[in-house]
């Protein structure tokens, strides 16, 4: 499996390791700077890994022969590079959000069905061992009667963040704190709440950060099909250092918080049915002091499992859309004073200019 990775910055040495470790044949590294592919591959320890370098990834999908892309490059170019590399019958393994708008999601899954290849997308927090655990115990019906499920992401960037590159912080190519820092959050929403969402409300607001364009703080609600109700309370306005990301489950005969910086840690654990509470005693996840957790190595052993299988993949993009979707439909709620029906037909970062 040839594969490649395009973007070198902040998350990529947590993509080009697990590559290697999964056996995929690393064959070429791409980003507009070439200190960024020096700087990744000495921070992995890969500095005699033998891949081209390119700074043009047209250049690299063209010369290289490529089974697999990664993209981890800013999120305004996501579906662009991705519709490149599918329309070429290459799959595609994307960082979160797979792209800014639902049209391009949408175009973004027509073209891998259309082509027959992957389209993977990170949302590697559906794999740590504390959702696996709760996904258990929803799956065996422990919580009884789901009252609803309440999302705290409550982080912290400073203007050194943002500085780092032109793109953050922006409409047009990032979005603001709901999009980029708790998407993942969201998209654990869904996961325990219910896939199908009816109605979501939403208010955002930059209340520490002037310097940009996009919310730093975000709150509302979210009816779920069955009846359950999401709450939601997101925001990079900490000061300092991050807090955590929280994450409640609450039913009639069961109660769960996942809780620490993001929501990798069980803090309460507490159900009615003995077996679902001796669960508790073997989870036993591996240290982490990243906010990434330690699961960016299932998506790959996930994604390489299905490209020699030839199917299916759980993190596919249609899992990748339900929780941009759900970050939009917080836009649109904002930008039009109520209550938005889901799903959207369309609508995009850059809808927040007008």
């Amino acid at each position: 499996m040839r594969y490649a990775l395009i973007g070198c910055g902040r998350i990529a040495a947590q993509h080009l390791p697990f590559a290697v470790e999964s056996g995929f044949e690393v064959v070429a590294l791409c980003d507009l700077s070439e200190c960024a592919i020096d700087s990744l591959l000495a921070s992995t320890g890969l500095e005699r890994l033998p891949v081209q370098r390119f700074t043009d990834y047209k250049e690299m999908v063209e010369r290289s022969a490529l089974d697999v892309v990664a993209i981890a490059t800013d999120s305004g170019s996501h579906s662009e590079i991705a519709l490149y590399c599918l329309k070429r019958g290459i799959s595609v393994l994307v960082e979160k959000p797979m792209a800014l708008s639902i049209e391009d999601a949408d175009a973004m899954i027509a073209t891998a069905e259309e082509q027959g290849v992957l389209l993977g997308v990170c949302q590697q927090n559906r794999l740590n061992d504390s959702t696996l655990l709760v996904k258990e115990a929803l799956d065996r019906g422990a919580f009884g009667t789901l009252s609803h499920v309440s999302v705290q992401v409550r982080w912290w960037r400073d203007k050194s963040y943002y500085e780092q590159a032109p793109w953050r912080g922006t409409w047009e190519r990032d979005g603001g704190a709901l999009m980029n820092q708790c998407i993942h959050g969201f998209d654990l929403m869904r996961l325990f709440g219910g896939e199908e969402i009816i109605e979501v409300s939403g208010h955002i607001a930059n209340r520490t950060h002037p310097y940009l364009e996009v919310e730093d703080v975000g709150v509302g609600y979210v009816r779920f099909a069955d009846g359950t109700i999401g709450t939601f309370e997101g925001t990079t306005s900490l000061y300092e250092r991050n807090l955590e990301e929280r994450i409640t489950l609450i039913g009639e005969s069961g109660t769960v918080v996942l809780a620490g910086e993001s929501a990798q840690d069980i803090e309460v654990w507490h159900f009615k049915d003995p077996e679902v509470m001796a669960l508790l005693d073997h989870f036993n996840p591996p240290p982490t002091d990243s906010v990434y957790g330690n699961s960016h190595r299932r998506v790959y052993h996930l994604f390489k499992e299905a490209w020699e299988k030839k199917g299916p993949l759980a993190l596919d993009g249609r899992c990748g859309k339900r929780a941009m979707e759900l970050v939009l439909a917080i836009y649109k709620s904002h930008r039009e004073r109520g209550p938005v029906s889901l799903p959207l037909d369309s609508f995009s970062t850059e809808g927040m200019r007008l």
